[in-house]
């Protein structure tokens, strides 16, 4: 775990991720908010080209609650079979769209305790959908904020929940809105876990990372 860097460091980080990539956007496909909750609880322990993959043709007839529940259980598993976990999700979709049928009127609740009330749907999952849909700078921690975090000293923390609150705590408000999405991004493709691309990496001078790849 690197040590937490300063403000001004974090700014210059930022400020070059906005130069590089000013509207940073998430890599799921969806339609709506409903198919973005429906997207993100399944990209859990699976890549998001593989859900992708799999979500295309299932969004083009059940986009909304009452229509995946129309399409049922077994239909909902047929489609997503190529997902880790699969029978599991599939299970957690059909009860999630039950219960925004029957409580919420078919439509998704914006607020992260509601959101964190359906099935399949975490902390992690809720922030996504904060973020990408409401526009709120909520902090999802995933596997390469983690990572890219602890590495760089941008967002230090030895779990999960310390991460976010390092992001929360320490990237200037300006930037917390696509925080989310430029931490991901450049730990899905340059900060990866094994051989970081560190000699193409647009912050390797400020970076805290002792093990850098030449």
């Amino acid at each position: 775990m690197a040590k937490q860097l300063d403000y001004h460091t974090i700014r210059a980080i930022f400020e070059r991720f906005h130069a590089a990539e000013p509207e940073p956007k998430g890599e799921l496909e969806h339609v709506n908010v409903y198919t973005l909750v429906v997207a993100v609880a399944l990209s859990a322990q699976a890549t998001d080209a593989g859900v992708n993959k799999a979500t295309r043709q299932l969004f083009k007839i059940a986009d909304t609650p009452q229509k995946m529940l129309d399409l049922g259980l077994e239909g909902v598993t047929e489609h997503i079979k190529t997902i880790g976990l699969f029978r599991q999700k599939a299970k957690n979709v059909i009860k999630m769209s039950q219960i925004l049928v029957d409580d919420y009127g078919g439509v998704v609740p914006n607020s992260r305790a509601a959101l964190q009330s359906l099935p399949g749907v975490g902390r992690k999952t809720a922030n996504v959908v904060l973020n990408m849909w409401w526009q709120q700078p909520a902090q999802a921690v995933d596997t390469h904020i983690f990572r890219f975090g602890n590495r760089s000293g941008v967002a230090p923390g030895k779990d999960v929940d310390a991460v976010e609150r390092a992001i929360e705590d320490h990237i200037p408000a300006d930037f917390q809105l696509h925080a989310h999405h430029w931490m991901i991004l450049h730990g899905r493709y340059t900060c990866v876990a094994r051989k970081p691309k560190c000699a193409g990496c647009l912050i390797r001078d400020l970076c805290m990372f002792e093990d850098k790849n030449l």
